[in-house]
């Protein structure tokens, strides 16, 4: 009898230390690996990834919490932006302002404002031409601006980002995506964040010990 439940104590042991090793987020359940995704550009260190619409409300009510995890972001990690079409005609259209913003220098400073324009104010904007107008208050010339926008640069950009984004397999917003190899699927925004800063620790210790030879293939 000592013996059997010797032995169940000591399965219990076990039984206990492997939770306690288990990783607090599982893929499968909060993130999903990648494939190895074709156009994807890494940078040095670890990028973030948020891919939003100025016109989703989801995205608006997430800002705030992206605003104060912008505020702790470690050395050596890079928060980037996709804006995604969807194929709707007005969020490819703000698709295209951000992108605009973006490449005249303008995008970091100008996008808490767009959002409590959109959002709080409830003022949208229509075409190109009024969007450039809201971006002359971060210094930008408004017939540069449209110029900008109709050009090659933009419009590649555009292309190589809605690209990404089905290879990620992005279908909702927001969605947050870990150096091109992780898209995190957790059910709400405080876990989300959770989710990436756990992953954004993985990444930099792989990076600390010179693992790089898994991140994704570029074409």
């Amino acid at each position: 009898m000592r013996t059997i439940v010797k032995t169940l104590l000591a399965g219990f042991a076990l039984s206990g230390l492997a939770q306690a090793q288990e990783p607090k987020y599982q893929e499968g359940t909060h993130y999903q690996t990648l494939e190895q995704v074709a156009g994807y550009q890494p940078i040095d260190g670890v990028e973030v990834t948020e891919v939003f619409s100025y016109l989703c409300n989801h995205c608006a009510t997430f800002e705030p919490y992206m605003q104060a995890w912008k505020e702790r972001l470690p050395e050596g990690v890079t928060l980037t932006r996709i804006p995604v079409e969807f194929g709707r005609p007005a969020w490819a259209l703000y698709a295209l302002a951000y992108v605009t913003a973006s490449v005249m220098g303008v995008a970091e400073e100008s996008h808490p404002l767009m959002m409590d324009v959109l959002w709080k104010e409830k003022r949208q904007m229509r075409n190109i031409d009024e969007l450039a107008d809201f971006y002359t208050q971060f210094g930008v010339d408004k017939a540069k601006f449209i110029s900008t926008s109709e050009s090659f640069a933009v419009d590649m950009r555009i292309r190589r980002e809605q690209q990404l984004v089905q290879t990620y397999g992005v279908n909702a917003t927001p969605t947050m995506v870990v150096n091109g190899k992780y898209r995190v699927t957790a059910n709400d925004f405080d876990t989300t964040l959770a989710v990436v800063d756990y992953l954004v620790a993985q990444e930099l210790t792989k990076l600390d010990s010179g693992q790089v030879a898994d991140q994704p293939a570029t074409e």
